[in-house]
Formats: structure tokens, sequence, C-alpha cells
């Protein structure tokens, strides 16, 4: 009678530190697309404006980096790994900074985590970012059917998930598609290319607003 040795049983907690880490990414990089979309270097008659892009930003972009990084960290848990955000402060800064002049670079930071795993269990932490992204765009799609508020927050939501769903299934670098491409091209293939076709659909027939 064979045994194996079982992995400690998950456990989601946060540290004040990580908590305080996603706060701040959340909140940057709202400001950051804000500033990207209603530059306030327009003049005062476009501050009220701003603030309402932030607002906008906070639930859909916001939302979108926070549930991306969470899903990362909850599946990392789940295959007995040590894992905990952090925020890249420098990239922060510059997310900011470029968003001033009209580009936007964001790298708000990542999940780290620690401890044995497999190459595909890699893979799988590293597909729930995008994936989660996925599921999200569909939980917006309905607020379209809505005038206004509603419905503006719905197109953004769609269109800032799929693209963050895409951009991050680039095989390349800390990127999460490098992960499964080096565990599973096929697999990578799958999400990879429809992630790519449904953000560039978004991008050219929907658009932001």
């Amino acid at each position: 009678m064979s045994t194996r040795t079982r992995r400690s049983e998950p456990e989601l907690t946060f540290s004040s530190k990580e908590l305080f880490d996603l706060a701040v990414a959340w909140v940057t990089l709202s400001v950051a697309f804000a500033l990207l979309f209603a530059p306030i270097h327009r003049g005062l008659a476009d501050i009220g404006y701003f603030g309402a892009m932030v607002g906008l930003s906070f639930v859909t972009v916001g939302v979108a980096f926070l549930l991306h990084e969470l899903a990362h960290k909850v599946v990392a848990i789940e295959y007995g790994q040590i894992a905990e955000f952090r925020a890249d402060y420098q990239m922060l800064f510059l997310a900011i900074m470029s968003a001033l002049i009209g580009l936007l670079f964001a790298a708000p930071g990542a999940v780290y985590h620690r401890g044995r795993i497999t190459k595909k269990e890699n893979a799988m932490i590293a597909l729930a970012g995008p994936i989660t992204n996925h599921l999200l765009a569909l939980m917006f799609l309905p607020l379209m059917l809505f005038p206004g508020l509603l419905g503006t927050i719905g197109q953004m939501g769609i269109w800032i998930n799929l693209l963050l769903a895409a951009f991050n299934m680039i095989p390349f670098g800390p990127l999460d598609g490098k992960s499964v491409y080096d565990w599973n091209k096929g697999i990578f293939a799958l999400v990879f290319v429809p992630s790519v076709l449904l953000a560039g659909y978004v991008v050219l027939f929907v658009g932001l607003f």
C-alpha cells in the first residue's frame, strides 16, 4: 500500500501589504486610464468629465485588473503555493506619466507564487487571469442593452477585459501566454487566437464608448 504526500489545505488570506498594493494599483490604473481618455490639460471645463472617467475606470478597468490578479492567486493557492500580489510602483508611475502624453503602458504588478509546482500547474495559474477577463466580458455584455451610463459601463467593461485577455496571452516575457505556450502549444492557440480575434473585433467595430 503506497502513500502520497498531500499538499497542505489551501487558505486564501491577504496581508496588509498585499491589500495596500492592490488598492494602490487599482486606483492608479483607474486614474491613468481616465487621464488617457479625458486629458485634464484642456481646461477646468473638463475636470468634471475627468472625474466621471475616473469613476467609470474604477468599475471597469479596476475590476478587470483586480479580478485578473485574484484569479492567479486563488488558483496558485489551490495548487499549494504561497501567493501574494505585489505592486510595481515604478511601473505605476510610468502608467500615469505615459497617460499624460496620450499613451499608456500599464504593468501594475503581479501575483508572485512559490512552492513546488509542475509546468502544467504553472500554466493553469497563468490561464486563470485571461479566462477570468473573458468571463467578466460576458458579465458586462448584458449592460450594453441599457441606455446611458449602464450601457457605457457595459461597453467599456467588454472592451477592457477582452483587450486585457489578449494582451496577457502574448507568449513573451512575464506575460501569461508564455507559461501556457511553454506547456502546451495547442491549448495556447485555443485561447490565444479567439482572444486576439475578439479584442480586434471590439477595437475595430465596437469601440470604447
